[in-house]
C-alpha cells in the first residue's frame, strides 16, 4: 500500500509564508496610498521623499516576489526529498512516526 500526500509537508510553512506575504502586501499598499495622498504637496522635500518612497516600494515588491519564489522552490525540494526518503524506507518511517507519536503522547499526558 502506497500513499502520497504532496501538500502535507508544505502546509504549515505555507501558512506562515502567506501571513508574512499578506503583511508585506498590506504594507506596500499602505505606502502607495500615503504616496498618492501626498501627491498634491508641492514642496521640494516632499517630492524627494515621494520619489524615495516610490523606489523603496518597488524594491520591496521585487524582493517580495523573489522571496516568495525561493520559498516555494525550497518547499518543493524539501517535500520531494521527504517523499523520496519515506518511499525508500517505508517501515523505518513508520517506526520513527510511531516513536515520535509515543513521545508526544507521553509529554502531553503529563501536563
Amino acid at each position: 500500500m502506497e500513499t502520497h500526500f504532496p501538500n502535507i509537508s508544505e502546509a504549515q510553512g505555507q501558512l506562515a509564508r502567506d501571513r508574512v506575504m499578506a503583511d508585506l502586501r498590506a504594507l506596500a499598499n499602505d505606502a502607495e496610498a500615503l504616496l498618492h495622498s501626498t501627491a498634491e504637496d508641492a514642496g521640494d522635500k516632499a517630492k524627494e521623499m515621494r520619489a524615495r518612497l516610490a523606489a523603496a516600494i518597488e524594491r520591496a515588491k521585487a524582493t517580495y516576489e523573489q522571496v516568495q519564489e525561493r520559498a516555494v522552490a525550497s518547499a518543493k525540494v524539501a517535500a520531494k526529498q521527504a517523499d523520496e526518503t519515506i518511499r525508500a524506507h517505508p517501515y523505518e518511517s513508520i517506526a520513527v512516526a510511531f516513536g515520535i507519536g509515543l513521545l508526544l503522547g507521553a509529554v502531553l499526558r503529563r501536563k
